[in-house]
């Protein structure tokens, strides 16, 4: 899953990283490029709540290998484009089989995995989500650089099929059991119920907007604003999401530590994800105005509070929603979430075409920050399961252990 998680990131930011050459052979303007860049975003969003509904009632192995290979697919053909149209067209196929993904992990997650081991289980997910960006930039710049955009996809999009052999030979095929009415019968508007719901909602959409905006527009920022090389890009780009990939693996792991210690959940993901969007927001902010070595430590920084922020907001919802929900919960939260997509990158693009600066979309992107951390905080009540129906109506939505800290 992590490794299908670091392909996913590289193939939604792969766009921006050829943004400067892209914007060139079209001639687009910023607002089109972010239009583009959010394109991904309409379908992915949208799908989310479908998605956590085929998750929670279909194998989950066979749906999330149905969405990959699209998205794979849609990666490659990109890659053949020479429109503005198509390249919209490919872009939303993109965005609809990536959908998928963090409802089929929410589900996998939240059924084998016992809340003693969920912190390092979703750090490793978003060690997946950091590299992705990380390497994409990286050894993206450097290709694109030296072999043009296109070969770029074309191998992306075809080498990323060969996931699907070790994902088919090694996830466990689903055995269903006859449910009850009541546990069938949690939808949307009884997730929506719960005030944890919506404090959930609200910080995802902070997570997502911070993250899309560095996803999408970073490279931009770095070549047009700073002036740096398309390596300088690819070395500067990938520290900051290098930092926050370390910061996940140790935040995670010590998390679950934390909890065996005696803390309640409660006190430790909240902690990191009050911290983590505090502290991302400080450090946009003094990105947006340094030079030099002290920029260069910001974006570092930032790294680090994103994957401070990030490994806990999965294992909050996973905890919360229990197995019977945990696909459609994450699902209404993605879509509420990734209403970021939509916005982060035109809005971005807007903004620079009118100022001839990305000042403001740094200051923007730390306040929506701050806001996701007071939600995370104060509108999330206690990280404890919910009790959807009386404990003589409980029953298991699919045949699976329940989740024990012995088990790893």
């Amino acid at each position: 899953m992590a490794l299908s998680v670091l392909i996913n990131y590289i193939d939604r930011s792969n766009l921006s990283i050829a943004a400067p050459l892209l914007q060139n052979e079209l001639h687009i303007s910023n607002t089109q490029l972010g239009t583009l860049l959010a394109a991904f975003f309409w379908t992915y969003g949208l799908m989310q709540i479908p998605a956590g509904w085929l998750v929670d009632h279909f194998d989950v192995k066979w749906v999330f290998a149905t969405g990959f290979f699209i998205w794979s697919i849609a990666t490659a053909v990109t890659g053949t484009l020479h429109s503005f149209a198509a390249l919209i067209a490919v872009r939303v196929c993109l965005g609809f089989g990536e959908s998928v993904v963090f409802p089929s992990c929410s589900n996998i997650l939240s059924t084998y995995v016992g809340e003693v081991r969920r912190g390092s289980a979703n750090a490793m997910l978003m060690v997946g989500l950091s590299l992705g960006p990380a390497l994409g930039i990286l050894v993206g710049g450097t290709v694109v650089g030296a072999f043009g955009w296109r070969p770029f996809f074309l191998a992306l999009g075809l080498g990323a099929l060969l996931w699907l052999i070790p994902w088919l030979a090694w996830m466990p095929r689903r055995t269903f059991q006859p449910v009850a009415t009541s546990a069938q019968s949690i939808g949307v508007i009884d997730i929506l119920r719960q005030r944890s719901a919506w404090g959930t909602c609200i910080g995802q959409f902070s997570v997502n907007y911070f993250l899309y905006f560095l996803v999408t527009w970073l490279p931009s920022y770095l070549k047009r604003e700073r002036g740096f090389s398309l390596a300088e890009v690819g070395k500067y780009g990938g520290l900051l999401f290098l930092m926050s990939a370390l910061a996940a693996m140790v935040v995670g792991k010590l998390s679950d530590r934390w909890i065996k210690a005696g803390a309640t959940a409660t006190q430790v993901r909240k902690s990191a994800l009050v911290g983590g969007g505090f502290g991302i927001g400080v450090c946009l902010v003094l990105t947006a105005v340094t030079q030099g070595t002290v920029f260069i430590a910001m974006l570092a920084l930032t790294g680090v509070f994103l994957g401070i922020a990030c490994c806990s907001t999965w294992a909050v919802t996973q905890t919360l929603s229990g197995p019977q929900a945990a696909g459609r919960w994450t699902g209404v939260q993605n879509f509420v979430g990734n209403m970021a997509g939509w916005i982060a990158p035109v809005l971005t693009g807007f903004l620079v075409d009118r100022t001839g600066s990305f000042v403001w979309p740094f200051l923007i992107t730390a306040a929506i920050a701050w806001i996701g951390a007071m939600s995370w905080g104060i509108v999330v009540g206690p990280v404890e399961p919910v009790k959807w129906e009386p404990r003589s109506l409980a029953s298991v939505l699919i045949a699976a252990p329940s989740p024990d800290a012995s088990v790893p």
